[in-house]
């Protein structure tokens, strides 16, 4: 069983609200921001978290789910009715299976035919994107194209949740969690381009979730970093990216939208910025641990990080290291607010609860949770032309 985490608690459709990251090494942060774009790795939209902040005790929870097993009812949904009451926002229940599948999102690595898709006026499914390499490219589907069926299936005005659910072959009941079909298994599509129809039949494949991406300005001056998740290999990813910046230039690291992750990997990431110290404390069960950046990072060229209300958990975490720290200018609006810890505990149904523990600190000791990160520079629209202008005052041309 896994260490300390910090995420926000996934839901099933019963239960209103998406499937995130989840702890694998040291600790894990996620969350799920609603989104009009669906896409099989990710981007499940959530409902709004209660806004009483509270904890739950183990052993009741563990009491509670070996009383219900006795009984012939459901351990699991006696945790989870115990983690209800308690006002802990952040505490979860997962069944054997979905903590399984949230392991392999975590792993970077998800089951389907590598589509992401969207609802245009009318209900209108499209393809919003599609994934270099995977069977949908190899099929010749591009961005654009209607999808009007999947297994026979009209789609047209459906949630695009319940369209992600069917590309990954996860049931119309549980889009957000449970199990996804297995690698090699077919789906059939029904597509439509410029007035002409045809079908189309994929199989499922296993697939990397591409992270980070990074990218030169124009005039070579600039190098944007966006991380989408801090999924496993993420920090590293952001480490190489880092290292390819030539002396001088900017980075500008584009955390918006980021809905969190691996804190091990933020870790990583912070220290491809920083030589060494400190990046953030926090406590599990009343003991004080902390978390340090390894040295020989590049702490010279200019660098502004990006953030939004999407900005989560393990993005929160680096954003409030790299801002105590000096290192970096932060440009956006005030971040989600997610800083709580979690330990994971296996139920005797096989089940998992997530319980809340503790909270970590930035490394000036400010909480995040419940109030995020606000930006030194306050910016709504254009807030990416803005934070290329603080590049170039920060001695370095956009």
């Amino acid at each position: 069983m896994s260490g300390p985490s910090m995420f926000v608690r996934p839901r099933s459709i019963r239960r209103g609200a998406a499937l995130t990251f989840v702890f694998a090494t040291v600790l894990v942060t996620g969350a799920a921001a609603a989104s009009a774009l669906g896409g099989e790795a990710g981007n499940y939209p959530g409902a709004g978290a209660r806004s009483v902040v509270g904890s739950t005790d183990r052993a009741e929870v563990t009491e509670a789910a070996a009383k219900a097993m006795a009984e012939g009812k459901s351990g699991s949904e006696a945790a989870e009715e115990v983690v209800s009451r308690s006002g802990d926002r952040w505490s979860a229940v997962y069944s054997a299976r979905e903590y399984e599948d949230v392991q392999q999102a975590l792993d970077g690595e998800y089951v389907g035919v590598g589509l992401w898709v969207r609802c245009r006026p009318g209900g209108r499914i499209e393809v919003a994107g599609v994934q270099p390499g995977s069977p949908a490219d190899r099929a010749g589907i591009t961005v654009g194209d209607r999808l009007r069926t999947i297994d026979g299936e009209p789609i047209t005005g459906r949630p695009v949740t319940e369209v992600v659910s069917l590309l990954r072959g996860a049931g119309e009941a549980q889009p957000y969690g449970g199990r996804a079909a297995a690698a090699g298994t077919p789906v059939a599509l029904g597509l439509e381009r410029a007035g002409r129809s045809w079908d189309e039949t994929l199989r499922r494949t296993r697939l990397a979730i591409e992270t980070v991406t990074a990218e030169r300005s124009a005039d070579g001056r600039t190098t944007r970093i966006k991380v989408e998740s801090f999924a496993k290999g993420a920090g590293e990813q952001v480490r190489r990216a880092v290292q390819e910046v030539h002396d001088g230039d900017g980075i500008l690291l584009d955390l918006r939208g980021n809905s969190g992750g691996l804190v091990t990997e933020a870790v990583t990431a912070a220290s491809a910025f920083l030589d060494g110290g400190l990046v953030a404390t926090y406590d599990v069960q009343g003991q004080q641990r902390a978390l340090y950046a390894e040295e020989g990072g590049d702490h010279r060229s200019p660098l502004v990080v990006l953030v939004d209300s999407g900005t989560m958990s393990a993005a929160e975490l680096l954003t409030g290291a790299l801002q105590d720290r000096g290192r970096a200018v932060v440009v956006g609006s005030r971040t989600f607010g997610k800083g709580a810890v979690q330990m994971p505990s296996e139920l005797p149904d096989g089940s998992v609860a997530e319980l809340t523990v503790g909270h970590y600190r930035t490394p000036a000791g400010r909480s995040v949770d419940g109030d995020g990160i606000a930006p030194d520079l306050a910016v709504r629209q254009g807030a990416e032309e803005r934070a290329r202008t603080v590049l170039g005052g920060l001695g370095h041309g956009s």
